[in-house]
């Protein structure tokens, strides 16, 4: 008796290294894709680091990972960073916020009525062809250089890109599922729900991300003219004065504030279209 179970300890002792690499495999293939990008990040940084620190070696020209991550503390430890990016902050969210939807509900109506895509696909394209960046410091005469200003300036930028891809996936629908959904006496609200806005999903989703990125130019180019607060404005007074390690600190919120907000997008598009996962 006790041979067999001092047999059967031994068994499960020999697979313990076994289950572990097993957990440790299926570990990885869950999370292989943000494996994959944290490395890359960090390669990417290492790279960045050999440069700054071997090959350049001129602060002015380009600031080193190390020197830009010490910089962001002191300016976090006087409140400055923060302040800056509550101000960018505030005005990115209700900016693209009001963009989405503008943009998300205004290309459905065109992409499902006729006459309304007839009246506005001009207008449209006019307005998607304008250098709206180039209108900033008119869009600020005319609202002021508060709140308000910014958040147009960041909606107009950002709102055609979500509109346009909202069109497109609405009139991308597959005809045959329209037409079969007919055939089995669907109403126009059932075939608008069950075909045309689940097909719109992905092209939805595409829209969004770009007008993420559109929307953080936005803020900065908002900032550029007269603000007095933002990561825009740190970016500015701080090439001014050659504070390549703040205004480099800057960037880098920007551009993490981009990732979050592009992975933001993906779990909800998990959420709405699960049938899209891989």
């Amino acid at each position: 008796m006790n041979g067999k179970i001092a047999t059967a300890n031994l068994g499960r002792l020999s697979t313990t290294p076994a289950l572990a690499r097993l957990n440790l495999r299926r570990l990885y293939t869950a999370h292989k894709s943000g494996a994959l990008g944290l490395a890359s990040m960090l390669g990417g940084l290492a790279l960045w680091e050999i440069a700054a620190r071997w090959i350049v070696q001129d602060k002015l020209f380009l600031v080193a990972p190390s020197d830009m991550i010490v910089r962001l503390m002191e300016l976090t430890r006087t409140g400055e960073i923060q302040q800056h990016t509550i101000t960018s902050g505030v005005e990115f969210l209700v900016g693209f916020a009001i963009a989405g939807l503008v943009g998300v509900a205004g290309g459905l109506a065109l992409g499902v009525s006729p006459l309304a895509r007839a009246l506005a696909t001009p207008w449209v394209s006019a307005f998607n062809s304008t250098p709206t960046v180039a209108l900033s410091p008119l869009l600020i005469l005319w609202f002021g250089i508060g709140l308000l200003s910014k958040v147009v300036v960041v909606f107009i930028v950002s709102v055609f890109s979500v509109l346009v891809n909202t069109q497109a996936g609405v009139e991308g629908a597959d005809e045959r599922l329209v037409e079969t959904a007919r055939a089995f006496g669907a109403r126009r609200s059932q075939i608008f729900l069950k075909v045309l806005l689940p097909s719109a999903v992905p092209f939805i989703v595409a829209g969004l991300r770009l007008g993420v990125g559109r929307a953080l130019v936005g803020v900065v180019v908002a900032e550029l003219f007269g603000a007095t607060s933002g990561l825009g404005y740190l970016i500015t007074t701080s090439s001014q004065v050659f504070d390549m390690g703040a205004l480099f600190a800057a960037v880098t919120i920007l551009a993490i504030a981009g990732v979050a907000s592009t992975e933001l997008i993906r779990v909800v598009e998990k959420r709405l279209a699960p049938w899209r996962q891989r």
